[in-house]
């Protein structure tokens, strides 16, 4: 029962961080020409928490490799989210048109080949996602995106499918979550650094 909630709590985190972070992110940055994206990447990020969530209440919160229209959400909006945080930090449309496109096959895919194909497309998503960061921001700080947000995820998911432990589930959504503010705080050093605003 404890163990339910804790779950429970974390995916809830998972969900408000970013949609919070969505609302703080309106009309902010506006050294970033396309700084109305952000809201619109850190919430679908909390969309996507918010799918994984629906979807554990029909596995009674056990962690289930499967296909469902809920975690086809999750995925989705996962990927936008990465598209559209990807894409607010760069104006080159060389840049933009393939994250678009991968972003689509990502989505598009899940049904047609399943969730391992649909899972690749969003590792292009992500390496896009950390070279148009690190290109605009240099930020240092930037580091705990793939840390947490990639290997830290990933490696307690691959425990979690190997090893059914449960226990491995209660720390993806905390990794996530910090990679979530890595991205707040990383928009917020480089305003105050070049900009004067806090």
């Amino acid at each position: 029962m404890f163990f339910n909630i804790l779950l429970f709590v974390v995916h809830i985190l998972a969900i408000l961080f970013p949609i919070l972070i969505g609302i703080k992110s309106i009309d902010k940055f506006k050294y970033l020409k396309k700084n109305y994206l952000l809201p619109f990447g850190f919430s679908f990020l909390g969309l996507a928490a918010m799918f994984e969530l629906l979807d554990h209440f029909k596995t009674d919160w056990l962690y289930i490799d499967h296909s469902s229209i809920f975690n086809w959400f999750f995925y989705s909006f996962l990927s936008l989210g990465l598209t559209f945080l990807s894409v607010s930090v760069t104006e080159k449309r060389l840049i933009v048109l393939p994250n678009i496109i991968i972003c689509f096959l990502a989505i598009s895919t899940y049904w047609i080949f399943g969730k391992f194909v649909a899972i690749l497309f969003q590792v292009p998503l992500s390496i896009f996602l950390i070279i148009n960061w690190q290109k605009k921001f240099n930020d240092w700080i930037f580091i705990a995106y793939p840390f947490f947000g990639i290997f830290l995820t990933t490696l307690f998911g691959n425990l979690l499918s190997n090893t059914s432990n449960q226990i491995w589930h209660i720390f993806i959504g905390p990794s996530g979550t910090v990679s979530v503010i890595t991205f707040f705080i990383v928009l917020r050093r480089y305003n105050k650094k070049f900009h004067n605003q806090t």
